[in-house]
C-alpha cells in the first residue's frame, strides 16, 4: 500500500532494498524538525521508516555514522533501535535524492517526568549517564571535534530583541500570542541588562563528550505496562560532541517542566543524584553546566525565531512554559543549582 506521503514507488523501492517484503500499510506517526516518521507494515512484520529531512550531500555518511555509534551503543547493552542493513551492508538508502532509514518497531510510549516516580526519575539520570560512558566507550572524540563552546553574547542578544520587537509590533493583527511574545521580550531585556555580568567565561566548560544531542521525552519509549521501564532510546539525529553535563541539565530542564513554567526540584534532585553517580559528575561539574544552561535559555529566543522569521508556528505552544521558566529559574537560581549538585 503506498502512503501519500512518500511520492511515486519510494515506498516498493525502500522495502525491496530492505529485503522487508511488501508494504501494506504505512501511516504517518511523527513529524519533526529533522525528520518524517512512519508506522510501516509488510508481509514480514512492523516497521519505523524513517525520512531524514537533512539533505546535504555529507548526510548519508553522517547518517550512517550515528548508525554505526548506536549498534555499538547495543552492544553495550542500552536500549536502543539499531536500523535494518541492506544486502550490501548499507543502512542508510537514498531514494529521489531523498536518505530514509528502516528500523524494527517497537511497542511503547513516551512518558513526561511528572509521571515517574522518584525511583524512575532515578533510573532516567542512570540511563543517560550510562549513555554517555558508554558513548565514550564506543566511539573516541576526534581532536576536530575537541572544541570550546563560546557561551552566548549578551549583545547579539540585545539586538535580537529588538529586532523581534519590532516584527511583532509592526504585525496588522496581534493575537494573544504576539502580546505575550512582547511582554516577554521586553521583560528578558530588562533581565539580561541585570545579569549580564553572569555570562560564562570562556574555558570554563564542562567535560565535553560524545551526547545524544536530543534527550527528551519523545526520544524516550517506555513499556505499557508495569514495570515502567524504557525499551528505546531514540533518534539519534543530534548525536555530537558537546558538554555532557549540559546535556543532563538541559534533558531535565525538559522532563521535568511544569505546565506553568517551574520545575520540579524533587524529581530533578534524584535525576541528578543518579546521573552523578553513574558518570562521576562532581559538584563543581555541575554547577558550571547548571550556569551554563540557565544562561543560554536566558539568551535564547529560537521559538520566536520561528514564528517571527521563519513563519513556522510549530513550536508555539511550548513557548509560555518555556518563556516562563527563565524568569522563574532565575528567580530561584540557588535552589535550582543545589538539586543538580547536592
Amino acid at each position: 500500500m503506498q502512503s501519500p506521503d512518500l511520492p511515486g514507488d519510494t515506498l516498493t523501492t525502500l522495502v525491496r532494498r530492505y529485503g522487508a517484503g511488501e508494504p501494506l500499510s504505512c501511516e504517518p506517526v511523527a513529524q519533526g524538525l529533522l525528520n518524517r516518521g512512519y508506522r510501516l507494515s509488510t508481509t514480514r512484520g512492523r516497521f519505523f521508516l524513517k525520512h531524514h529531512l537533512d539533505g546535504d550531500p555529507g548526510a548519508p555518511a553522517r547518517i550512517e555514522h550515528q548508525h554505526r555509534v548506536t549498534a555499538r551503543l547495543g552492544d553495550l547493552g542500552l536500549p536502543v533501535v539499531p536500523p535494518v542493513q541492506d544486502a550490501s551492508g548499507r543502512t542508510v538508502a537514498v531514494v529521489g535524492g531523498h536518505c530514509y532509514a528502516l528500523h524494527p518497531w517497537v511497542d511503547g510510549r513516551h512518558r513526561d517526568g511528572g509521571e515517574l516516580s522518584l525511583a524512575q526519575c532515578r533510573r532516567l539520570g542512570a540511563l543517560l549517564g550510562t549513555v554517555h560512558v558508554r558513548l565514550a566507550q564506543a566511539v573516541p572524540v576526534p581532536e576536530s571535534e575537541r572544541t570550546t563552546h563560546p557561551s552566548a553574547d549578551p549583545e547579539e542578544t540585545f539586538a535580537l530583541i529588538d529586532e523581534l520587537l519590532a516584527r511583532v509590533r509592526t504585525r496588522r493583527r496581534r493575537d494573544c500570542f504576539d502580546e505575550l511574545a512582547e511582554h516577554r521580550l521586553r521583560e528578558r531585556r530588562a533581565l539580561l541588562l541585570r545579569h549580564a555580568h553572569r555570562r560564562p567565561p570562556a574555558g570554563a566548560e564542562p567535560v565535553a563528550g560524545w551526547v545524544h544531542g536530543d534527550f527528551h521525552p519523545l526520544n524516550l519509549l517506555y513499556r505499557d505496562r508495569e514495570p515502567w521501564d524504557p525499551v528505546a532510546i531514540v533518534d539519534w539525529d543530534r548525536l555530537g560532541v558537546q558538554p555532557r553535563a549540559e546535556e543532563a541539565v538541559r534533558a531535565a530542564a525538559i522532563f521535568f517542566l511544569r505546565p506553568g513554567g517551574t520545575l520540579d526540584l524533587a524529581r530533578i534532585r534524584a535525576y541528578a543524584r543518579a546521573y552523578r553517580a553513574a558518570t562521576g559528575a562532581g559538584a563543581d561539574e555541575m554547577a558550571a553546566a547548571v550556569h551554563r544552561v540557565w544562561w543560554e535559555r536566558l539568551n535564547d529566543f529560537w521559538m520566536l525565531r520561528w514564528r517571527y522569521q521563519l513563519r513556522d508556528r510549530r513550536t508555539d505552544p511550548q513557548f509560555p512554559a518555556a518563556a516562563a521558566l527563565v524568569v522563574w529559574w532565575t528567580g530561584r537560581y540557588g535552589a535550582v543549582r543545589d538539586a543538580f549538585c547536592l
